[in-house]
């Protein structure tokens, strides 16, 4: 039987889609690219933006010019006497302009105070950044973590079964009480517990990392990256004379102080009296005339003393917050320092010898307990202090991986060259 072209060449593109090779990969996303996007898409980073271009709008209203005031009267004339005194009505138009003169020193105060309010923003907004790329990093490590230990509870649980089913053969072959088989069987069902708990956590991170990129990530996606990645910062020196200077919330602060100082001039220069040029045109059946004049506010009662005391009383505010904010932040700084170098010693122990020793002895004792030297106890003793050990090497890793996040999120250090501003 021949088989004709169409379906000759139907067949083989069937068979080439549909090998392994074709399938569809899971996206491999480093931990940039993720906070890349949950950057673009997380809504608070989008709403940050947005106050910085309110602010930048503020300016705008800042530094425009005063409008003019312009009024328009006209009417007729009523006799109050016989005509033959007063002559014919006539009609009257009148035509005021009346323009604002702003004081110099306020209007500079006032654009100056706005400019300050951008700045700001733009350090609150770089404050949201901040914070979210760290979050999306120590939510990707935590994803890495969460994986490892259930690969580690998935080998625990195939060497328990493995030494379940030896013991089982024991049994059936009368080498062994029937007391063994129960113990290896409440052993392998503790194993499918924890490994199935471990299983649920890995779920629970990819959907907190996705929570946090508002689902711009695929759901299939594999974090390309290990809790054995290179931890590198500057010298320590040199971040405690940066974190302080750049700290998006001390930036910010200083911003808010510059305000406050320019509402302080702002208000002083209130004072001063106030200009406005008028102008009027009035024009009847007899008459034009063009008047000018000046009109002056003069503060001569009320010198806005309340104002400028509240001024400079939020200035001073600000100042303190600034300091003891300042002072906090090298503290914190500090503090994930301390806990960079404890996670640093902690990985150096376990890699020092401390995990390849408990490995060679549970390795030694599933031998043992092979050749009927060693009971299932000393087994699991051994396997429950690697297992232990292995936990804490993880934790110590994603400790250190966390305490470098923190820290770049103090100094504002994230991958801002991959964001559109």
């Amino acid at each position: 039987m021949q088989i004709s072209p169409f379906w000759y060449l139907l067949l083989s593109l069937s068979f080439v889609f549909s090998s392994p090779t074709f399938a569809q990969q899971p996206a491999k996303l480093t931990i940039e690219e993720v906070q890349r996007l949950g950057l673009q898409a997380n809504g608070l980073v989008l709403a940050a933006r947005s106050q910085v271009d309110m602010a930048k709008a503020g300016v705008v209203a800042a530094s425009a010019f005063l409008n003019p005031e312009v009024t328009v009267t006209a009417g007729p004339d009523s006799n109050r006497f016989p005509l033959h005194i007063t002559g014919p009505t006539s009609m009257q138009r009148s035509l005021t302009v009346n323009q604002p003169i702003e004081n110099p020193y306020m209007r500079s105060a006032r654009i100056g105070a706005s400019e300050a309010v951008v700045d700001a923003s733009r350090a609150s907004f770089d404050q949201v950044r901040a914070d979210l790329a760290a979050q999306l990093r120590v939510r990707s490590y935590e994803l890495l973590l969460r994986q490892e230990q259930f690969a580690m509870e998935q080998n625990i649980y195939d060497l328990v079964d493995d030494v379940r089913r030896r013991i089982k053969i024991n049994v059936e072959r009368g080498e062994a009480a029937r007391f063994e088989l129960i113990r290896a069987d409440t052993e392998v069902q503790n194993a499918a517990n924890r490994k199935e708990a471990a299983r649920l956590g890995v779920q629970r991170a990819r959907i907190a990392l996705m929570q946090f990129t508002a689902g711009a990530i695929p759901v299939d996606f594999e974090i390309k990256a290990s809790l054995k990645d290179e931890v590198n910062l500057p010298p320590l020196e040199e971040l405690r004379n940066q974190v302080p200077q750049v700290n998006p919330d001390v930036v910010r602060l200083q911003a808010e102080q510059e305000r406050a100082t320019q509402r302080i001039s702002q208000e002083k220069a209130s004072v001063l009296p106030q200009l406005n040029v008028l102008y009027t045109n009035y024009q009847d059946a007899q008459f034009t005339s063009n008047i000018a004049g000046v009109s002056v506010r003069i503060p001569l009662w009320y010198r806005r003393r309340g104002e400028i005391d509240t001024a400079i009383y939020d200035s001073a505010r600000i100042r303190d917050t600034l300091e003891y904010r300042r002072y906090e932040i090298s503290q914190l700084f500090e503090s994930a320092w301390q806990a960079l170098q404890i996670a640093q010693r902690r990985v150096d122990m376990f890699e020092g010898g401390l995990l390849k020793e408990a490995e060679n002895a549970v390795q030694v004792a599933r031998a043992a307990h092979r050749f009927g030297e060693r009971g299932l106890i000393e087994f699991l003793d051994t396997q429950r202090i690697l297992r232990g050990i292995v936990g804490d090497s993880l934790l110590a890793r994603f400790d250190l991986q966390s305490a470098a996040a923190e820290i770049d999120r103090l100094r504002a250090h994230y991958p801002k060259e991959l964001i559109a501003e």
